[in-house]
């Protein structure tokens, strides 16, 4: 897979544990419903997740800062949940409580190298698709 290029509706499991939270987005950028997102170096702003970012939660919603400065823009972030993903390497109910990592902000894996660790599989659907409990690296206790 790769970078989103439009909306994409995800599918979150309701639990309690849900948070919310608006941050600054990155100069120049557009950022997609549904997007993992990754901090900037140490700028504080956000942009759909490249490999090796600060994991930093999904976008709630779009939100275009394409002609702003940085942090000119904020946008709706999911920082903690449980999110439906297809995963790639996932076989079966055996990776349940294998860490979820991220190589962009639509492409997900048990592959670490490289990659953004964003949360651990909960539960095995069929395929590649999964659970994953979520937690922004803002709210790790860690």
């Amino acid at each position: 897979m790769s970078q989103l290029i439009q909306n994409l509706v995800r599918n979150y499991d309701s639990v309690d544990l849900d948070v919310f939270k608006d941050q600054p987005m990155a100069a120049a950028s557009v950022i997609y419903e549904g997007a993992a997102l990754g901090l900037v170096g140490t700028t504080g702003v956000v942009r759909q997740l490249v490999a090796a970012d600060v994991f930093a939660g999904f976008a709630n919603r779009k939100a275009d800062n394409s002609a702003g400065a940085a942090a000119a823009r904020n946008i709706s972030c999911k920082l903690k949940g449980q999110i439906q993903l297809n995963v790639v390497g996932v076989t079966g109910n055996l990776d349940v409580d294998s860490v979820v990592y991220a190589s962009d902000s639509n492409t997900f894996t048990k592959t670490s190298t490289g990659n953004t660790a964003i949360g651990k599989i909960v539960r095995w659907i069929s395929g590649t698709l999964c659970v994953v409990a979520f937690e922004a690296d803002v709210l790790r206790s860690l």
